[in-house]
């Protein structure tokens, strides 16, 4: 009789195991390049098949307007009891705004909202001395104070920096407990360990100030005072102001003009991980950039692209604007810092669309030029694009500037937005890569078509709250839902 030996038929059992997972991985693997191989012709064949539905045409005069409204109109006033902050507060709350102009403008907003929920008094928020730009401005050399306290005085108070206090005869000045928030801390964190350590010490100091609030807050009341925040408190001051009109007030003398934020810079694509269509030397550039200031991983070029993760060159830009219908005389002004990879990226471009600006060539003086300098440039960038008759974002992913601007054109009468999809487009293009051109512009169309062109929809994550505060800080005149109408005296 042969003995019986469990370890051998343990081993070929996990031998076999290992076998059949081996085999199931190398078919999963083979499974995604098939699908990354045949995706672009599938998609390529069923947007071009006789039997789908007939395309509609991009009515291109159309854009140039604001975005149907459905009935809606901006509000942020509150629209239950909604009391002033008492005369006492439980102490004094300090912030410290990293990141640049438009991450800084989010955490102000969250900072107003904080110190309500803690019945605090807000110190104006500090700027931080951006690495990037290396300016350090603050929070006076960019926006009107004056305004920004008045606007905000029936919501919470606002003092410019910690008065000193009397003790003992002696005269010294509150210090602030440093606390570094959770991101997208909940509210309970400000009502507990943040207001705990308030009363302790009078004041507390929250540093870094980036996506310290979570976004969704069950409470409208809240959310609207973000929105009085972001789009009537926070006015730049008067001399950004008049730099801005001014190079609007020379674009439009000459008829429409669409803004467009081409984010093919070396940090956001050092970010998505598209490194393929750069030259070697540049290619050591990118990669040398995201080992310094992201967290490692491996990317693929071939799979980001497929699914829509890379930025869009300039000249895939032109093509979506071309199929659209806009043709070589419109007038277009870039918000964008230096483009990777210089003119030849650009040239494909500027063939097609001829007629481009930035804050630096508008004017032939050296006027702006000399006062559009980090983030005065960035602001005046921000208020020209807000100012447009069309506003298009080529990578909306991680961008502030572009996702800010979004939400305030809404805010601003649902003025149009093109905002390419990205992923629906990715095979069209890989398609035209590979020659097979026919039909390009009708599937650019189809895409776009599914798109939103800047009136009200839906919030769906992950898109954020300041990108479409729609509906909270919206009402309706005429609404059936009482929740949605406009209250008595709200004129915004």
């Amino acid at each position: 009789m042969r003995s019986y030996r469990p370890v051998e038929g343990t081993t070929f059992k996990k031998l076999h195991h290992k076998q059949v997972k081996q085999a199931k991985g190398l078919l999963y693997k083979l499974a995604i390049a098939a699908v990354l191989l045949i995706a672009p012709t599938i998609y390529f064949v069923a947007s071009y098949s006789p039997t789908v539905e007939s395309i509609s045409e991009v009515d291109v005069q159309k854009l140039w307007d604001a975005a149907d409204s459905g009935g809606w109109r901006p509000s942020s006033v509150p629209r239950s009891d909604w009391p002033p902050p008492p005369s006492e507060s439980n102490g004094y709350l300090r912030v410290r705004c990293n990141g640049g102009l438009n991450q800084q403008r989010t955490a102000i907003c969250n900072a107003v909202l904080a110190a309500r929920i803690m019945n605090a008094t807000l110190v104006l928020p500090e700027l931080d001395a951006n690495s990037y730009w290396h300016d350090d401005s603050g929070f006076q050399g960019l926006y009107d104070v004056d305004h920004f306290i008045k606007t905000l005085q029936n919501d919470v108070r606002i003092v410019e920096s910690i008065p000193e206090i009397k003790k003992n005869g002696k005269t010294k000045k509150i210090k602030a407990f440093q606390l570094r928030p959770p991101r997208d801390a909940p509210i309970k964190w400000y009502t507990t360990t943040a207001l705990e350590k308030m009363k302790e010490h009078s004041a507390i100091y929250l540093t870094p100030f980036s996506h310290r609030l979570a976004e969704e807050i069950d409470n409208a009341e809240y959310q609207r005072l973000r929105c009085r925040v972001n789009y009537h408190a926070l006015v730049f001051k008067p001399h950004i102001m008049d730099l801005s009109h001014k190079i609007v007030d020379k674009l439009r003398s000459q008829g429409h003009f669409m803004s467009i934020h081409l984010r093919f810079e070396m940090d956001m694509l050092s970010f998505a991980g598209c490194f393929d269509i750069f030259s070697p030397e540049e290619q050591k550039i990118l990669k040398k950039y995201r080992k310094e200031n992201f967290a490692e991983k491996k990317l693929i070029y071939s799979e980001r692209r497929a699914i829509g993760k890379c930025p869009l060159t300039p000249e895939e830009v032109g093509l979506i604007l071309r199929a659209l219908g806009f043709d070589n005389s419109t007038r277009i002004y870039l918000a964008a810092g230096e483009l990777f990879g210089g003119e030849r990226f650009m040239k494909p471009f500027r063939s097609m669309f001829p007629l481009l600006e930035n804050h630096s060539t508008v004017d032939s003086s050296n006027e702006l030029k000399d006062n559009t300098q980090g983030l005065i440039g960035s602001a005046v960038d921000y208020m020209v694009c807000l100012l447009s008759d069309i506003f298009m974002p080529t990578y909306d992913g991680p961008s502030n500037f572009a996702n800010n601007l979004l939400g305030h054109r809404l805010y601003s009468g649902f003025r149009t937005a093109i905002r390419p999809d990205r992923k629906g487009l990715a095979p069209v293009f890989i398609d035209r890569e590979k020659g097979r051109t026919a039909g390009f512009e009708e599937a650019v169309r189809r895409v776009m078509l599914k798109t939103n062109f800047g009136g009200p929809h839906k919030r769906v994550s992950p898109e954020s709250f300041y990108t479409n505060s729609w509906s909270e800080c919206f009402c309706q005149t005429s609404a059936s839902n009482p929740a949605d109408r406009c209250p008595d005296g709200s004129d915004e």
